[in-house]
C-alpha cells in the first residue's frame, strides 16, 4: 500500500499515519520529521531548512525531494509507504510521480482530510495549551502567528495537489473535523476500497 496523507497543518496527518504504519507494518515518510531530524543533527541541509521552517514558510522542493528519492531507496519502503507532508506543491507531486516510475512503483491512493482553517486554528492552540499543561515545550510550528504562516502557505501552495490526484482517479477525501476515531474509519474503508 502507497498512500499520501493530504491535508493542511493540525489536519491530524501524523496521527492516522503513526495508526496506520502500526495496521500495515509500512513507514510513514514524514518530511517534517525528517527535516526535523537534520536541523536537529546541525547538518548542512538541516541548517538551510531550520530558517525556512522558523519563519513558517515551506523548504525548497530540491531539499524535500532529495530526502524523499534517497528514502524510497530503502528496503523497508518496498511493501509500501505512508507519505505525510509531501508532496506539498503541484511541482512535488509531478516530481513524485516520476521517482515513483523510475524506481517501479506507483501511487494507490491519496486521501485528503478536509477541514475548516478557523477550527484548525483552536485545534493548534488547544495542542499548544496542553502541552504547556503538561509541562512539555509546544512544538515551534504551534505559535499561532506560525502555524497562521504554514495554514496561508498551505492553502496558496499545497491546495493544487488535490484537483492533481483527483484527474488521476487517485483521490479520497474524509472529513478531518470528525473525531480521531471517526476519521480512522473513514481511512480504513477507503483504504479497504482501493487494496
Amino acid at each position: 500500500m502507497r498512500l499520501i496523507l493530504l491535508g493542511p497543518p493540525g489536519a491530524g496527518k501524523g496521527t492516522q499515519a503513526n495508526r496506520l504504519v502500526g495496521k500495515y507494518g509500512i513507514p510513514q515518510l514524514s518530511t517534517g520529521d525528517m527535516l526535523r531530524a537534520a536541523v536537529a543533527a546541525g547538518s548542512p541541509i538541516g541548517r538551510k531548512a531550520k530558517a525556512v521552517m522558523d519563519a513558517g514558510d515551506l523548504v525548497s522542493d530540491d531539499i524535500v525531494e532529495g530526502i524523499i528519492d534517497e528514502r524510497l531507496d530503502q528496503p523497508d519502503v518496498r511493501k509500501g509507504f505512508i507519505l505525510d507532508g509531501f508532496p506539498r506543491t503541484l511541482a512535488q507531486a509531478e516530481a513524485l510521480d516520476a521517482m515513483l516510475a523510475r524506481k517501479g512503483m506507483k501511487l494507490d491512493v491519496a486521501i485528503e482530510l478536509k477541514t475548516d482553517a478557523d477550527q484548525l486554528v483552536s485545534r493548534i492552540l488547544n495542542r499548544a495549551a496542553e502541552a504547556k499543561a503538561a509541562g512539555r515545550p509546544a512544538r515551534r510550528d504551534d505559535d499561532p502567528e506560525v502555524f497562521k504562516a504554514r495554514l496561508a502557505a498551505y492553502y496558496r501552495d499545497t491546495a493544487a495537489v488535490t484537483p492533481y490526484y483527483a484527474a488521476k482517479g487517485v483521490l479520497r477525501q474524509v472529513d478531518g473535523m470528525a473525531g480521531i476515531a471517526e476519521v480512522a474509519a473513514a481511512i480504513d474503508a477507503t483504504l479497504a476500497e482501493v487494496k
